[in-house]
C-alpha cells in the first residue's frame, strides 16, 4: 500500500473474522516496530501475543469476573474526567460508534452490551497484551504509544486489523496469570488483533478528525 494510504485506512475495528493470524506474520510486524522512537533506546516494553485456548481461557475468566462483580483496577493513575471539548469529543465518538450499528440512545442495555465485547476481544483471534517495564513513567509510556501506532500501521499494510483497548489494564492481575507476566512489568493496554469482518456494522464507522487550521499554528 501506498503510504498515505495505510494511515487514512487505519482504523480500530471491533468485528472480526474467525480466520486465524500466522505466527510468522505477527513475529516479523513486531520486529520491524521495533524501529519505532524510543527514548534514549531505553525500549521499556514487552508484548505478550496470545491466541488460541489461551485466549479462550482469557475471554471466558473476564466474563466470571465480570458476573461475580470483581472490581475493576488499574496499575498507574489515570487523570480527571475529560471537560470541555475533550468530553464532546468523547461523547461524539460514542454516538457515531452507536449509530453504526443502529444502537439508539436510550438502549443502555445495547450499549452496555456493546461495551462488554471489549472483554472478548470483539471475536478477534489474536490479541497482542502491551506492558512496560515498572520503573518507568509517563515519558516511556509515550514511547509505548509510538511503537503500537508503528506495529498498527504495519499490521494495516498486512492486511491486518487492530483495536487497542486501554479495557485491558484494569484486568492486570487476571492477565499477568495467564501470560507469565513478572511483578516488575505493569500492563498498559491490550490489542485485539486479526482480519476485518465486512459484514460488521460497527467496521463502517470513521471517526472524524478536525481540520489542520483547529490544532496548528504556524509561527
Amino acid at each position: 500500500m501506498e503510504f498515505d494510504e495505510v494511515i487514512k485506512g487505519r482504523r480500530s475495528i471491533r468485528g472480526y473474522l474467525k480466520k486465524p493470524v500466522p505466527k510468522a506474520l505477527v513475529r516479523e510486524v513486531l520486529e520491524i516496530a521495533m524501529r519505532a522512537p524510543t527514548s534514549l533506546n531505553t525500549q521499556p516494553w514487552n508484548f505478550y501475543v496470545v491466541a488460541g485456548e489461551v485466549l479462550d481461557r482469557i475471554r471466558k475468566g473476564n466474563v466470571e469476573r465480570n458476573l461475580a462483580g470483581v472490581p475493576h483496577s488499574r496499575e498507574f493513575r489515570m487523570g480527571p474526567g475529560y471537560e470541555g471539548v475533550h468530553r464532546e469529543r468523547q461523547v461524539g465518538i460514542a454516538k457515531q460508534l452507536f449509530a453504526a450499528m443502529g444502537i439508539a440512545r436510550e438502549d443502555k442495555a445495547g450499549r452496555l452490551q456493546q461495551f462488554a465485547h471489549n472483554g472478548d476481544f470483539f471475536g478477534a483471534p489474536a490479541a497482542l497484551f502491551c506492558f512496560v517495564d515498572r520503573q518507568m513513567g509517563p515519558p516511556q509510556w509515550s514511547d509505548l504509544g509510538m511503537f503500537l501506532q508503528t506495529f498498527m500501521l504495519l499490521a494495516t499494510d498486512r492486511g491486518l486489523a487492530t483495536c487497542a483497548q486501554e479495557y485491558w489494564s484494569v484486568r492486570h492481575g487476571a492477565i499477568r496469570s495467564f501470560v507469565g507476566a513478572p511483578e516488575n512489568e505493569m500492563l498498559f493496554c491490550g490489542v485485539s488483533l486479526g482480519h476485518a469482518d465486512p459484514a460488521a456494522p460497527v467496521n463502517s464507522l470513521q471517526a472524524k478528525r478536525l481540520p489542520v487550521e483547529e490544532f496548528t499554528r504556524f509561527v
